[in-house]
């Protein structure tokens, strides 16, 4: 009587392709996940629809609110967004520029860790950049003959210690740039998690 040799080899290409089925498995719940996870941060930190009325006290001492009469472009950003902030302001429409109906106001987002000497000096060169931002307002203001102080229309607010994040229902480690508008009584009218185009502005800020 013969012995049988079993042959494992036929086993082989069956116990691969299901690992690689679960490892697949594995990945797309993951995959799944994470784009969940980054959408729930970059998005949803507050409803459309619904009516806010956030408060915040800018670098000049300015008290500020989303429920104040004014349609109210807001930017959530953090030091490193520079760019993004000022495309922002850049594709304003021409019709909201020394419009007292309209008021876009800048949120930089820091990380808690600043001491104080920090603060200050972080502090100083946002206000240099301010001062840079205003001068290209005010440029975009000449050139349409608006004779108003471009500097006196930016609003920037600065937030060391996560409490204007907190009020866009957001956590410090997942501050990511947004742009929200609000309507003269404070319903968020449209939210982007990227930079929004003139027409994108142009079609909420009627």
């Amino acid at each position: 009587m013969k012995a049988e040799c079993h042959d494992s080899s036929y086993e082989l290409p069956g116990k691969l392709e299901s690992l690689v089925s679960v490892r697949a498995l594995q990945l797309f719940f993951f995959a799944t996940g994470l784009s969940i996870s980054l959408a729930a941060s970059l998005h949803g930190m507050l409803s459309n629809g619904q009516r806010y009325a956030l408060n915040f006290v800018d670098i000049d001492g300015h008290k500020l609110s989303t429920a104040d009469g004014h349609m109210t472009v807001l930017v959530l950003a953090k030091a490193e967004d520079a760019e993004k902030v000022r495309a922002v302001g850049d594709n304003v429409p021409d019709y909201c520029l020394g419009n007292p109906r309209y008021k876009m106001i800048t949120i930089i987002h820091f990380a808690p860790r600043h001491t104080a000497i920090g603060r200050k000096i972080a502090t100083a060169f946002l206000r240099h950049r301010v001062k840079e931002g205003a001068k290209r307002l005010q440029a975009r203001y000449d050139a349409r003959h608006i004779a108003r102080d471009a500097r006196s229309d930016i609003f920037t607010v600065t937030d060391f210690d996560g409490t204007a994040l907190a009020q866009l229902g957001g956590q410090s480690e997942a501050a990511n740039f947004h742009v929200f508008v609000f309507n003269e009584s404070g319903e968020l009218l449209q939210q982007w998690s990227s930079v929004p185009s003139t027409a994108d502005l142009a079609a909420v800020l009627k």
